[in-house]
């Protein structure tokens, strides 16, 4: 699940989601096909109990050509985007002048129109590219990196806002280092065979796309290599990912008036010139060694270097809505060379995901009339609950945790936010401008509108009702800054919840995604945040060691896992997500437990209610993965692998042993007085 801190939740153009399976089915029953013919009985499951519990699935769903993962959540993805494939189609429909479906319709349209999208060529980027043409010397550049901002379009650092870690109630602007074209630093400092691999891979498509904007072979073979050799520095100076998790290293607010001085070799009134906003009374500056550092980065280069820096910077930021030439160059690096991905998504899936994401709220509203029945969201209530309640239990019980400490723990958990399914109120669309006839232009109309919707905020009262995932996306998430956690209604389906369920699956998944949202509130970032989501002290000295000698047990486990070849899996990287699993695992457990109140329960499908929740659980973490993706989601993700997410907190759990009789010479056992006992 997605564990928001608005410091990273940072996008540049428009990004495609999901994907393609058999048509919806809203009428039939949702009940579980979950049986014990399913298991893998060749793999014990105190040695394995990812491969015991999902070997079948992982067979029968091998990876597509188009996917560089597939997995339980691709499949419920897949489901989806044949109900939105519906929407759209009765979209395309409609001709009622700037309606919501109309402008859905058109701004599908106008990317499936392969044509004319050829035609057009560069001619509605032609503006951007020729502000960038334009640039004689810094004063110039800084105007125009505004300019790019306004488009999302965020060269050398972001600007967004969101609201102030330390007065969490209202919004300030927030500036962080951004720029670079390959997934993350390490992808730069690295030297292993697979990384070189990709550095030249990314110096080829640089040479392709300068070569289509129609630069002759040498000049764009020179300037790939300048533009990779500037990233490079950039790169050099980001913050490593361990450091961009700790929101007391990233929290550095100045007044807006104070960046002149601060950071005296950028020319911020020309920069904010661009914008439609004057320089903002406060700034929070997320890295301030690589801000610091940004002037010096300029100053060394030639300034026709940093100018066809941005060119490259806009044609990849686009490449995905453009031509064949420049899709195929993305896909080649990106897809192919990054990702392990044999052959592209077809078109539609492609322009659906773009317009999705365009017009997020307004499609979420059509999804939610259409497919989320109320008693879904009713019985979701009830299981939020019950899932506060067991952490509550579970909090009272903490042998390690003082008095003092639990108390605080028990106001902020009772103070959580829960939203579900969709927002009380809708965004309004109706200044946004969808032409039939533009996939660019859309894309970029669509941007811009973004852009201010943001904008807007700086230094108004943040909007506690807002949402910050869109009704048909299958995630969830935790945002410690109002302290809320979100389930979309796209995510209130199988396999992560059945309407018509047994309670040990749907506590086994859908409880554990809520238990997991909640104790993001209290893992080794969120339990910085007090219940009104300040940054702010609220733990005893005492326990932040314990607690901090405790999440190293867990971040050791995980350190320990080889995740392909020689690559270890980082277990201080992914912390947050871990900690986040282990908890989900045991609130639900409790709350299941609290739910059948000793109730004898009979075994469905020859398996036990107990079994049957712990592999609910595991199932909805089967998948299929490529190598190259298993790489780059190591380096970028803080998530840990399906595999990981099974076998890394089960074992830390003595009710799971108990469930399935391991004993001591299991692969996977964890000596009681050796396990990361948390939450």
């Amino acid at each position: 699940m997605k564990h928001l801190n608005f410091k990273h939740a940072v996008g540049g153009a428009l990004m495609l989601l999901v994907a393609c399976s058999p048509s919806p089915k809203t009428d039939s029953k949702q009940v579980p096909d979950l049986t014990e013919e399913q298991l893998n009985k060749e793999v014990k499951p105190g040695d394995n109990f990812y491969a015991y519990a999902n070997t079948t699935w992982m067979k029968n769903n091998p990876l597509p050509d188009d996917k560089s993962r597939y997995g339980s959540f691709d499949e419920l993805s897949e489901s989806n985007k044949e109900k939105l494939k519906i929407i759209f189609e009765e979209a395309q429909k409609n001709s009622t002048p700037n309606s919501i479906a109309k402008k859905i319709g058109d701004f599908y349209n106008s990317g499936m129109d392969s044509l004319a999208v050829e035609k057009e060529g560069l001619t509605n980027l032609n503006p951007i590219l020729n502000q960038i043409k334009e640039v004689k010397n810094t004063d110039d550049l800084a105007y125009t990196i505004g300019f790019l901002h306004t488009y999302q379009m965020y060269p050398f650092f972001y600007l967004y806002v969101g609201a102030d870690d330390k007065n969490s109630s209202m919004n300030i602007a927030h500036m962080g280092h951004n720029g670079i074209g390959l997934p993350d630093r390490d992808y730069y400092l690295q030297k292993d065979e697979e990384s070189v691999k990709v550095q030249e891979a990314y110096r080829t498509f640089l040479n392709k796309i300068l070569s289509f904007e129609g630069n002759d072979e040498a000049t764009a073979s020179e300037y790939s290599k300048k533009i990779y050799d500037l990233e490079y520095l950039m790169a050099e100076t980001f913050y490593t990912r361990l450091q961009n998790r700790d929101p007391h290293l990233t929290y550095n607010k100045i007044k807006g008036s104070e960046l002149a001085t601060e950071y005296p070799d950028f020319n911020w009134n020309k920069y904010f010139e661009a914008l439609p906003i004057s320089t903002p009374e406060e700034v929070n500056i997320s890295q301030v060694p690589y801000f610091k550092d940004l002037g010096n980065i300029l100053g060394s280069q030639d300034i026709e270097v940093v100018k066809k820096y941005l060119e490259a910077f806009v044609i990849r930021n686009m490449s995905s809505y453009l031509g064949s030439a420049y899709v195929n160059a993305s896909f080649e690096l990106y897809g192919k060379t990054i990702q392990g991905t044999e052959t592209m998504q077809p078109r539609w899936k492609r322009v659906q995901g773009t317009t999705n994401a365009a017009l997020g709220e307004p499609i979420g509203q059509l999804f939610v009339e259409k497919y989320f029945p109320a008693r879904a969201k009713e019985r979701m209530v009830k299981l939020v609950e019950n899932l506060r309640l067991g952490f509550k239990q579970r909090i009272e019980n903490l042998e390690w945790m003082g008095e003092e400490t639990k108390a605080a723990a028990e106001e902020k958990l009772a103070a959580i936010t829960v939203k579900i399914g969709y927002p009380n109120k809708w965004r309004d669309y109706s200044k946004l401008e969808v032409v039939s006839d533009s996939y660019v232009k859309n894309v970029l109309a669509s941007n811009q509108f973004d852009f201010n919707f943001n904008i807007e905020k700086i230094g108004k009262p943040v909007d506690k009702e807002e949402w910050h995932m869109s009704p048909q996306t299958v995630n969830a998430y935790y945002n410690p800054s109002v302290n809320e956690i979100v389930f979309p209604a796209a995510i209130l389906q199988p396999p992560f919840f059945y309407l018509d369920g047994d309670d040990a699956v749907n506590y086994g998944a859908i409880g554990v995604v809520i238990g997991h949202e909640m104790t993001h509130g209290f893992d080794d970032q969120g339990a910085k945040y007090d219940k009104e989501g300040n940054l702010r002290t609220w733990w005893t000295e005492d326990d932040t060691e314990k607690f901090n000698a405790r999440t190293k047990v867990l971040a050791e486990e995980f350190n320990n896992f080889t995740v392909i070849d020689t690559l270890k899996a980082n277990g201080e990287f992914t912390l947050g997500e871990n900690i986040a699993d282990l908890g989900g695992l045991n609130i639900a457990y409790t709350a299941y437990l609290n739910a059948t109140n000793g109730k004898d329960i009979p075994e469905i499908g020859g398996l036990t209610d107990k079994e049957r929740f712990y592999l609910s659980y595991a199932g909805i973490w089967a998948q299929n993965i490529r190598d190259k993706e298993i790489i780059r989601r190591t380096k970028t993700d803080p998530h840990s692998l399906g595999k990981f997410r099974v076998n890394g907190p089960l074992p830390n759990i003595q009710e799971f042993y108990d469930t399935f009789g391991i004993d001591e010479t299991a692969a996977m056992y964890i000596k009681p007085e050796e396990r990361a006992i948390i939450w």
